[in-house]
């Protein structure tokens, strides 16, 4: 549809300049924090003017200032952009949704924030950060959730059982994108359950408790995986039972 199309290119312009305040906003503790250690350290914005004038004391608190100014920018995005993800998260009934929609809108808007995250989520996974982050975004996780990854989409829709680990760069889709429609469908893992490094679970997916899915698995779409199994391979299937023994 053209008239979708425009109306695409139109939020698409809006939405850079919103982009650009967010990442403002965040950066508020960060300056404060680093004319705050200049300020402890003894030195004056001045000194800048000569640069050789300036001792290794004043070098090393403008140093330190920098780094911990970085990471009170990126922790405060992160921590940001998850509470407005999960105030602004779609609550959307789980099926197909024409791809050129308002629905369609909704969702993306939701994403938006995730992107702004991921200039500093990856180096906050895994930690109480990133755990803090996802549960702003809508997840509900149990206890003992350990999350190796940036890649939890979709949070709203997303729900790890207790003693759940993601290993590094493990995707979670609740959404997917084919034949011109938008496919949007829970996630549900279980307790105890470990999906494995790089490994993919798609939307409409139910790991069960102790499951495992192997690293680079790939878990289609709507696929539940019983409780206590080990699934494998692209797509993935099981390869060993709960009871240990091997499928037929």
């Amino acid at each position: 549809m053209r008239g979708f199309t425009v109306v695409q290119n139109v939020l698409t312009a809006l939405v850079i300049p919103f982009l650009a305040i967010i990442i403002g906003i965040s950066s508020i503790p960060a300056i404060y924090l680093f004319f705050k250690i200049l300020e402890t350290g003894g030195v004056e914005s001045s000194s800048f003017a000569e640069i050789d004038s300036i001792s290794l004391v004043e070098f090393l608190f403008v140093g330190m200032g920098l780094g911990l100014a970085i990471m009170a920018w990126g922790v405060t995005l992160v921590i940001f952009s998850g509470a407005l993800g999960g105030l602004f998260r779609p609550r959307l009934a789980p099926g197909r949704y024409p791809l050129q929609s308002f629905v369609t809108i909704q969702w993306a808007w939701s994403m938006i924030f995730h992107r702004i995250a991921l200039f500093f989520l990856p180096y906050l996974v895994p930690s109480f950060i990133g755990n803090m982050y996802y549960r702003l975004s809508g997840a509900k996780l149990g206890k003992g959730v350990q999350i190796n990854s940036a890649h939890v989409n979709d949070a709203g829709s997303v729900t790890l059982g207790e003693g759940v680990v993601l290993g590094g760069k493990a995707t979670i889709n609740a959404h997917l994108t084919e034949k011109g429609e938008l496919v949007m469908a829970p996630v549900k893992v279980g307790d105890g359950a470990l999906l494995g490094m790089g490994s993919v679970v798609q939307p409409g997916c139910t790991i069960g408790e102790g499951a495992i899915v192997a690293s680079r698995a790939v878990v289609p779409k709507w696929t539940d995986i019983p409780a206590g199994e080990v699934w494998a391979g692209i797509p993935a299937k099981c390869i060993r039972k709960a009871d240990g023994s091997r499928p037929d």
